[in-house]
């Protein structure tokens, strides 16, 4: 099964990627990831795509498509894959369904985590962790039981992400609005875009996935 998840920063994708795994075999693929991989193995995509991001541009289309067609001819993604961070315009869309096809395969499906982008400012920049021992808290939704107190480890050292703040975390939900949001209306009209409610507990939210791929083995 190939899946595209598309979802803006903080939905939860990362979450539910693993989760794929675990249960299906699918392999998340985030296209920085697999550039990485190839500039660090030295292979010609690689040093293609290095010598772009070297000169402060984009790596282009036909360069992450190429490392893509490489990546998912790989043995781990037998049983499938999911697409993480690619496509992000219609353009790239198209190119991938070509690549595919090429292959004999294509996109099963497109699962987008909806959300409601006020309420995931709140989500995110609450967030703050144990420095310690990594132990997750949220101002609002998940305090320590013992004010300043670890629950885990009992540390009285916390931590934030300096990006997550109400600023940064409009600034990306923009850019995912502008960036990616567009190619909806691809997949829509090829009847492959199912939306989940990705502001629903983890729990919750795979399980709406895993009825959409119980739609999509029929």
């Amino acid at each position: 099964m190939k899946l595209i998840l598309l979802g803006p920063p903080g939905a939860g994708k990362g979450t539910q990627a693993e989760r794929l795994y675990e249960r299906h075999k699918l392999v998340q693929l985030s296209t920085g990831e697999m550039l990485r991989a190839e500039r660090d193995a030295g292979t010609e995509l690689g040093k293609a795509a290095d010598r772009v991001m070297a000169a402060g541009q984009l790596v282009s289309d036909e360069i992450v498509i190429g490392i893509i067609a490489k990546r998912i001819d790989a043995p781990d993604c037998k049983s499938g894959f999911v697409l993480d961070g690619f496509p992000r315009t219609e353009k790239q869309a198209v190119a991938l369904d070509e690549m595919l096809a090429k292959k004999g395969g294509k996109i099963d499906g497109v699962i987008e985590l909806a959300v409601d982008e006020d309420a995931l400012v709140e989500r995110i920049s609450g967030r703050f962790a144990c420095a310690k021992c990594g132990a997750g808290y949220h101002d609002k939704f998940q305090r320590p039981k013992k004010e300043g107190m670890c629950d885990v480890c009992g540390s009285a050292e916390f931590t934030r992400r300096k990006d997550d703040n109400a600023e940064t975390v409009k600034a990306r939900l923009k850019a995912y609005r502008e960036q990616t949001a567009p190619i909806l209306p691809y997949y829509k009209k090829k009847g492959l875009l199912q939306r989940v409610d990705g502001m629903a507990d983890p729990d919750t939210v795979t399980g709406q996935i895993e009825r959409v791929l119980s739609k999509i083995k029929r």
